[in-house]
C-alpha cells in the first residue's frame, strides 16, 4: 500500500486560490512522512465563509510562499511517482492543476483515486461518505478542514478499505472495490 494522500484548502471558489496543502505518504501500509504548508493565494483575500470552514485568514497566509515556490522543491519531490489519493479527488486534483496552470508550471503525469468513491463501494450501508462522518463512524479523531488532518484521515480510510478487502497494494484494492485509477497524462 504505497500512496500519497493530498488535501487543499482554498481562499474562495477559484480553484487556483489554494491557501494550504497537506500531504501524507504511506509506504507498505504505514504512514512514513507528512508535509504541510500554508500558501499565499494569487489574490490575498480569503472569503469570510471560507475562513469559517477552515479557519484561515489573509493575515495567516500573507507571509506564506506562493504555490510556485513550494512546488518543485517540496510538493513534487514528496509525491514522487506514487499515486495520489484524495477525498472528493476531483476537487483537489482540479486545485492542483489550476495552481500549476496559474503559475505556468508543467503539469506532470500522475495517477490518482478518490477515497470518497472508495468508501461508497466499501461501506454502501453508510448514509453519508463525507470525511467527517466516516471519521466519526470509525472513531478517527481529527481537526476537519485542516489540510494535513484531512489528508491523514483520508489515508486512514484507504487503510481501512484495504483491510476490509484484504488488499496488499493500491491496484488490488481498487480492483476489489471496482474503482478506476484515474490519471493526468
Amino acid at each position: 500500500m504505497n500512496y500519497v494522500t493530498i488535501d487543499f484548502e482554498t481562499a474562495n471558489y477559484s480553484r487556483n486560490s489554494a491557501c494550504s496543502v497537506g500531504m501524507v505518504k504511506y509506504l507498505n501500509g504505514k504512514k512514513t512522512d507528512t508535509f504541510y504548508s500554508l500558501i499565499r493565494p494569487p489574490k490575498l483575500y480569503i472569503k469570510p465563509e471560507f475562513t469559517e470552514i477552515h479557519g484561515l485568514t489573509a493575515e495567516d497566509v500573507k507571509d506564506a510562499p506562493f504555490f510556485s515556490e513550494i512546488w518543485k522543491d517540496k510538493v513534487l519531490p514528496f509525491t514522487g511517482n506514487l499515486p495520489l489519493a484524495a477525498h472528493n479527488a476531483q476537487f483537489d486534483i482540479n486545485v492542483l492543476c489550476s495552481v500549476l496552470e496559474w503559475y505556468k508550471q508543467k503539469i506532470p503525469a500522475f495517477s490518482y483515486f478518490c477515497t470518497c468513491n472508495l468508501a461508497r463501494k466499501c461501506w454502501p450501508e453508510l448514509k453519508s461518505h463525507k470525511l467527517t462522518l466516516l471519521a466519526d463512524h470509525f472513531g478517527i479523531k481529527y481537526n476537519a478542514h485542516n489540510a494535513l488532518d484531512d489528508a491523514e484521515t483520508c489515508g486512514k480510510i484507504v487503510l481501512l478499505a484495504a483491510k476490509k478487502y484484504n488488499a496488499d497494494c493500491v491496484d488490488d484494492l481498487l480492483e476489489a472495490a471496482n474503482i478506476e485509477m484515474k490519471g493526468i497524462f
